[in-house]
């Protein structure tokens, strides 16, 4: 199955990042090396390190060795300016786009850590560049660091936040993270912090793999907007884990009866979690009949996908999309994706 980001171009602005590197290159004829030996010189002599200095030289670095170098010119800005030049220029997401390019995460994760730079990753767009880098890499734990990092130094979540920190959380796949899910969960209420759908269907599913039926069902029942195909899937999941096979016919039955206009879309019903519902009512010769006739209705009204309910979780809303190259190398369709059998669907 094909990468899955949860942010998109938009959020990481690297396009833009590496447009700015081309003009700056441009501006030093293609030469970096003269620029960096006049910085090195500054830091022998502890020179004054200007903005337009640690602009461009974040803007030159191209291997991990100009970062090492860039990593000590920010110390010794950080060291003269203090917080007050950061009300000026915001260097902590250039530094942190450099990294996802360079795909340097160690460097990223030490100085954002760091006690003696606070306040110099005072923004929520370089935890969040941080936490989808090493989301795309699969390094979910050390993700989780960096969320309870960026709690720790006091930075707002916004929605972004909340949709990284669940998705973490549903990857960690453990009683730990299910249990973050719902302490954050009950903070963002409290704040009266509003939450995207997707932040839901992201704790009902970690709530299903661990297997906590009636957490899923609250979280279900948090739900404003139900006109939604990811939730649907996951109501049904949750109905059938919770027993209630006849609601589930219902389910269905809702999804078949209302006239959708043209321009709106369908609610669909993944093909992996419609073969669930078929296993678990095999035993209802009943319901089992029901469910066929609902299934064929379903399947005319082409309202059967073979998205999972994985790749559902992770496509990026058409909202988000943009003319832009999203974030996927290989942005894949849901036609390719292998059905995952996960215990979600158990």
């Amino acid at each position: 199955v094909g990468k899955r980001y949860l942010l998109t171009e938009d959020d990481i602005k690297l396009q833009e990042f590496q447009q700015m590197k081309v003009a700056i290159r441009n501006e030093v004829h293609g030469n970096k090396d003269p620029y960096f030996k006049s910085i090195k010189e500054k830091l022998k002599k502890n020179g004054m390190i200007l903005k337009n200095e640690l602009k461009n030289l974040l803007h030159l670095c191209q291997t991990s060795s100009d970062v090492e170098l860039a990593r000590k010119v920010i110390y010794r800005y950080h060291e003269q300016n203090g917080i007050s030049a950061l009300h000026n220029f915001k260097f902590g997401p250039l530094f942190m786009r450099l990294c996802y390019e360079l795909d340097l995460e160690r460097p990223a994760v030490e100085l954002i850590k760091d006690q003696n730079l606070r306040g110099f990753f005072s923004e929520s767009t370089s935890f969040h560049i941080l936490m989808t880098m090493l989301f795309k890499k699969g390094h979910f734990e050390s993700a989780l660091e960096v969320l309870v990092e960026m709690k720790k130094q006091g930075i707002p979540f916004n929605k972004e936040t909340y949709l990284l920190a669940f998705a973490i959380c549903y990857k960690l796949d453990n009683l730990e993270s299910c249990k973050i899910s719902a302490k954050l969960l009950e903070e963002a209420q409290l704040k009266g912090d509003t939450l995207p759908l997707r932040v839901f269907c992201f704790a009902v599913a970690t709530a299903l793999k661990q297997n906590d039926i009636a957490q899923a069902k609250f979280y279900c029942s948090q739900v404003m907007k139900t006109e939604n195909k990811l939730y649907n899937n996951l109501k049904v999941l949750v109905q059938l884990r919770s027993g209630s096979l006849e609601e589930v016919i219902k389910t269905l039955e809702a999804a078949v009866e209302v006239d959708t206009p043209p321009f709106v879309k369908k609610i669909e019903f993944s093909e992996q979690v419609l073969a669930t519902v078929r296993e678990k009512m095999e035993e209802n010769p009943d319901l089992s009949a029901k469910l066929g006739e609902v299934y064929t209705k379903l399947q005319a009204s082409g309202r059967i996908t073979v998205c999972t309910l994985e790749d559902m979780l992770f496509q990026i809303p058409s909202s988000k999309k943009t003319p832009a190259k999203l974030l996927h190398q290989k942005q894949l369709g849901c036609q390719a994706a292998k059905p995952l059998r996960s215990n979600l669907l158990l």
